[in-house]
């Protein structure tokens, strides 16, 4: 299969372009998703999470009516999985639901028995965190996408050059922003697509941080070779020819993990569609990224400093290469 063999699409003379959709989509997304708040699950919000499967159809506003009066204000109550029979049930810290484990979610169950008859309710699953360790859980998510781009950084500069790890760096923090804000934006827009940050979405955003460099490593491996193999071309030539060379191992690659994904997504049950979804996101971030945003900075890095323009994207400067610049 021979997809993208021959193009000759000038990356590096767009990136401008390129620049302005990436700031926009980023930005935008922040915006928005700062707008609308970001809703923690239980994992880093702390507190009680019950999930209900009822034998008919229920209404949303007879639970909250029903958690009302048995202590629970202020309750979160949504339905999941196909139907409106299947009710997720969030009592935060504080309040009835101050009380751990299998007492609140006996104290849920029963307000519910109370306040809606004939309707029994079976319960799925029922899960407890303090709401201490959900705020160090909160933190350690933080820390944790932050330390692995410093040891991609620093990995990167001893393959590479501080400029080009520094544009896949950039590359992997614009992919995670756009995932984010995506996540936030779409969460709950249909009752079935539960996107709420937990540490399902952080292991996406983990798993987005290393596709993201796995694209771009390729990338810098080719322009490596191609500074050694076409002595003398400028550092924009090289580039745009090394992007269009890794074009089709890219797309093939990324649609092939894409395609799974949707399988994954559609198929995959409760437990793992919002990490599917995240993860589409961020294999077409990631992708774009790759291509359009991270050799393009460093490019720009480089032309600030017209010495460095022929430099090759190794560290280690051999004889050769040092004879063509």
């Amino acid at each position: 299969m021979h997809f993208f063999r021959k193009t000759n699409i000038d990356f590096i003379g767009k990136r401008k372009t390129w620049y302005a959709v990436s700031i926009f989509v980023t930005v935008a997304g922040i915006v928005w998703a700062l707008f609308r708040g970001v809703e923690f699950g239980i994992d880093f919000a702390g507190g009680t999470e019950v999930q209900l499967k009822f034998d008919k159809v229920v209404q949303i506003e007879q639970l909250r009516t029903a958690l009302g009066n048995g202590g629970f204000r202020g309750a979160e109550v949504k339905y999941y999985g196909a139907d409106e029979s299947g009710v997720l049930v969030r009592v935060r810290e504080g309040g009835a639901g101050s009380q751990a484990g299998a007492q609140t979610t006996k104290q849920v169950q029963d307000a519910i028995a109370k306040g809606i008859q004939g309707n029994n309710a079976t319960l799925m699953q029922n899960t407890h965190i303090g709401a201490k360790i959900g705020k160090e859980l909160q933190q350690k998510a933080l820390i944790a996408v932050i330390f692995t781009c410093i040891v991609i950084l620093i990995y990167l500069t001893f393959r590479f050059k501080l400029v080009y790890a520094s544009g896949a760096v950039i590359a992997i923090v614009h992919d995670v922003l756009v995932a984010f804000a995506f996540a936030v934006i779409c969460n709950g827009i249909t009752p079935w697509l539960n996107l709420e940050m937990n540490s399902q979405l952080l292991a996406a955003f983990l798993t987005i941080v290393g596709f993201s460099v796995n694209d771009t490593v390729i990338i810098y491996d080719r322009i490596r070779e191609d500074q050694k193999k076409y002595k003398g071309q400028d550092l924009k030539t090289i580039m745009n020819r090394a992007i269009n060379e890794t074009l089709p191992r890219t797309i093939i690659t990324s649609g092939t993990v894409f395609l799974t994904l949707v399988v994954l997504f559609i198929w995959g049950g409760e437990v793992l569609r919002g990490f599917a979804f995240t993860m589409l996101i961020g294999v077409i971030t990631g992708t774009y990224s790759s291509v359009f945003v991270a050799s393009a900075i460093s490019y720009d890095w480089l032309h600030r400093n017209k010495k460095d323009l022929a430099q090759p994207v190794s560290r280690t400067k051999t004889k050769e290469v040092a004879a063509a610049v």
